[in-house]
Order: structure tokens, then sequence, then C-alpha cells
């Protein structure tokens, strides 16, 4: 099946990223978010973002007009129907994704593939709530979309080789590379990574080292490129306890229980850069760790 016309719901940091790879590959699309100031952050975010990729030789100029171009912002949810594939982009909260998935489908296309964003939540689960099942599939993009070459691919038990073959071209189309994942919690990324930052939070709240000490040890003892802590807060913390969240009730294993520190952190509003405040305080010039 072929898909021209795509449909993201939610235009914040991760829904802005995949319409900005979206639009540069050719596609035409509706950004709708419920916020009218989240679609013009969105799309100043979209064009400051292509402005970087010109000035680095990556896009041409006559490249980012065409994509900012294709780029139709909406408030009404209505809009997004008349698509050929929608990607929920929403925040990491099953019931407004089910929500969203109700409230779109008399709206919908009979052919329209629906794919999430999700990054742990049940891809069956969320299919049974629509009335194509068959034709819906976890598309997990990492973040940054415009930098990370992943996608996760995720059937649900009721997905139809149509569709999975439909995606795997699509996502070949947006330059990128896909791993298949089995519809388990937090699929394969995320099962792997959150129990990492989930004992990384843990051995800061136990005392074993401060949050430079352990960033620092990671950073150059693994060779990752961003400390565990500072990428929790990239991430964001409230994501990073739902994800853990999911593991733990999904899998009823006490190993993926939330460290009570990352939990505290999210009560207090702490939640990383997006807040400005997380593992590090991100006020000044230069991130200073708060503990």
């Amino acid at each position: 099946m072929g898909i021209e016309k795509v449909g993201i719901v939610g235009a914040g940091q991760m829904g802005s990223g995949i319409a900005h790879v979206f639009a540069l590959a050719g596609y035409d699309l509706v950004l709708q978010d419920i916020e009218d100031f989240v679609l013009t952050r969105a799309m100043e975010s979209i064009r400051g973002n292509l402005d970087r990729q010109v000035k680095r030789g990556r896009i041409s100029e006559a490249d980012r007009d065409a994509a900012l171009r294709r780029i139709r912002t909406t408030l009404d949810l209505r809009d997004v129907g008349p698509t050929d594939l929608v990607v929920e982009a929403a925040s990491e909260r099953e019931t407004i994704k089910q929500a969203i998935f109700e409230d779109l489908g008399p709206h919908l296309r009979p052919h329209t593939i629906l794919t999430s964003n999700t990054s742990s939540i049940s891809i069956t689960r969320l299919a049974s709530r629509t009335d194509r099942p068959e034709k819906f599939m976890g598309l997990h993009f990492m973040n940054p979309v415009p930098v990370m070459q992943l996608v996760e691919l995720i059937r649900g038990i009721a997905t139809d080789e149509e569709t999975f073959r439909t995606l795997e071209g699509v996502v070949e189309r947006l330059g990128k590379t896909s791993a298949t994942s089995e519809d388990f919690p937090a699929f394969i990324v995320n099962r792997i990574l959150m129990p990492m930052i989930n004992e990384a939070v843990y051995t800061l709240y136990e005392g074993v080292g401060n949050v430079r000490s352990i960033d620092r040890a990671m950073k150059l003892g693994t060779n990752h490129p961003m400390g565990p802590l500072e990428l929790a807060d990239f991430i964001g913390l409230d994501t990073c306890l739902a994800i853990m969240n999911v593991l733990h009730d999904g899998l009823a294993d006490t190993k993926y229980r939330p460290c009570p520190l990352l939990t505290k952190y999210v009560e207090a509003g702490w939640l990383g850069r997006k807040t400005g405040r997380g593992f590090y305080d991100y006020s000044g010039d230069e991130p200073v760790p708060t503990r």
C-alpha cells in the first residue's frame, strides 16, 4: 500500500521530530495538537533544526523550504483522518492514547494505518481499542528523531503482513533503519536502557556515587556518549518513571521496581531538561548536578 499523506498527533519533542523527518522525506503531513502554542513551538523547532542541517551542508535550502511547505498544522483531530498513515506521539499515558484512537476512528479512511510512537505500552492492547487492529503497529522513533537512526517496529497480535511490510518501506524511505520487536513491555531498547538508568538512580540514592561521578564513570568506563543521569534528564524523568512502571507491572519482577528517588524527583516536578531541573540544574550557562 502506498503512503503519501501522514497525520501526526502530538507536536511535542517527539511529534515535531517525527514531522521533520517525514516532511524531509517527501511526505505531505498534518501535525495536530490541542494547544496552539505547542504547534507554534514545534514549527519553530522544525525550522531551526532544518536550518542547522542547511548550515552543515546536509540538505539544501530548497530541501528545507520544500519540507516546511509540506507541513500543515491543526488543532482539530478530525483533520488527521483523511491520511494514509497516522503516527500517535502523545504523552506516554495509555488512557490518553486510547482516547485519541477512539476519537479518531470515525474520521479515518478504510485503508489508513494507525501507529503509536509509544516506548513501552502494549501495541495489542492499544490496537484493540480501534476498528482496525490488523492495521495497527508500534512505530517507535528514538530521540532526537532527526539524528537517531533506529526505528523499532512492533507488531500487535493482530497486525497483518501488509501493514508490517508497508511500514518497513516507510522507515526505509525516511532513511532510517528498523529493528523488529515482539510486543512485550518496553520492547527492545527501553527494556535494556531503562533498567540501566533506574540502577544509576539507585546508585545515587544509596550514596555509591554522586551525579557527576556516576555519569563520568559510565561515559569514560563504558564509552557511552551520555551518562545515564544526563540521559534520563534528556528523555524526561516522568517518561523514565512511566516506562519503569510499565515494566514493573507488566513483568511482575521486583528488579524493575522504580527507584524511590526517581519517583520523588517526578513528584517534585523535576523532570529534567524540559522543566529546567532534574539530576542537573539547567538554569545557568552550564548544567550543575543537583546532588
